[in-house]
């Protein structure tokens, strides 16, 4: 056996006691042992970088660019966002053990709602971007002639009960709707319909703003929450019905992807990964996890979970060892170490 064979012999009993080792350092109970330890290095290395130095602000966008592009909408979410809203009213129709109340707690809800309702300067802007809508006047103004026929209606109806007057009623209606319809073919009178319409439109935003800030909005509607808090959560299932729950799901699932595909939600992102790589560039990669609320022993118990499985799966057949020669073996038959290994003279 000439010293080259001796060489390579001696290389491959190395590489095999190698391969044996790793394989025994991920099975059975010293898994545990080693991801404990390696856990714990890296951590204490973690605690000497600080993220910022990294991870550099273009990478950070780049990565979460990728994210929201691919994963965003990827064929994943596309194919369960309609399952997981079959899945969640199934349970919310089976579900009567738990309330709504246990669910939601009244104090984040309160709170929503008087912000909501403090929120003035929205409802003024939106009350007067309302005013810019002839289709928006118009149907305030058939709201207003609801409530005043309604009124007049509920009138009429006690009049009659009044001898002569339900010949003078029915007199005064009539003439109401023969005006209407020569308001209708007159140009004129159509401007003064049109500018009646505006004026319905205000005198409704006007009755908004006033329900708003002094009627009690708030009681009312922690009133209407309060009924729903103490029911089983099974009675949402009355509000809707499935097919509505799965097609609002996808509605709100198309908005999102293609809210996603513009150019001005890439520049948010981007904005929010730079507010984001400021306050925390400073920070130690430690440190971070920590604000994650993500410890160590997290981070192990994470890896206990799946790990087993995983390296038990590759085990199988052989596979795993075969994984880790395939990596070493250009090591050990490297010219370098077939050096080393040859004998001296």
């Amino acid at each position: 056996m000439t010293e080259d064979d001796t060489a390579r012999v001696l290389a491959g009993r190395l590489l095999d006691a190698q391969v044996q080792w790793l394989l025994n350092e991920v099975s059975g109970d010293r898994f545990a042992e080693v991801v404990a330890r390696d856990v714990a290095a890296a951590l204490e290395v973690a605690g000497t970088v600080r993220a910022g130095e990294v991870v550099e602000i273009e990478q950070l966008e780049q990565t979460v660019a990728t994210l929201v592009d691919k994963v965003g909408g990827s064929a994943v979410l596309a194919d369960t966002a309609g399952l997981f809203a079959d899945a969640i009213y199934d349970s919310i129709a089976a579900n009567e053990d738990h309330t709504l109340g246990e669910l939601v707690e009244r104090e984040p809800v309160e709170a929503l709602l008087q912000k909501i309702v403090d929120m003035h300067q929205t409802q003024e802007r939106v009350l007067e971007r309302l005013t810019d809508s002839p289709l928006v006047a118009t149907v305030a103004s058939k709201f207003v002639d609801k409530l005043v026929g309604d009124f007049v209606e509920a009138n009429r109806q006690r009049a009659e009960k009044i001898p002569g007057m339900g010949t003078l009623m029915s007199l005064g209606q009539s003439a109401a709707d023969r005006a209407r319809k020569v308001a209708e073919s007159n140009t004129i009178l159509g401007d003064i319909a049109g500018r009646g319409a505006l004026y319905a439109l205000k005198r409704t935003n006007n009755a908004i703003r006033e329900m708003l800030r002094d009627a009690p909005v708030h009681d009312a509607t922690m009133e209407f929450w309060d009924l729903h808090a103490d029911e089983p959560i099974s009675g949402l299932r009355e509000y809707l019905t499935k097919q509505d729950l799965h097609e609002l799901v996808g509605l709100c699932y198309r908005i999102a992807v293609t809210t996603r595909e513009k150019e001005y939600f890439g520049l948010l992102v981007a904005e929010c990964v730079q507010v984001f790589h400021k306050k925390y560039r400073d920070h130690t990669l430690a440190e971070l996890l920590a604000e994650l609320g993500l410890t160590g022993e997290d981070i192990v118990t994470e890896i206990l979970r799946y790990g087993p499985a995983v390296v038990a799966a590759a085990e199988r057949d052989g596979v795993l060892a075969g994984l880790i020669r395939e990596r070493l073996e250009p090591f050990y038959y490297s010219d370098e170490i077939l050096k080393i290994l040859t004998p001296s003279e």
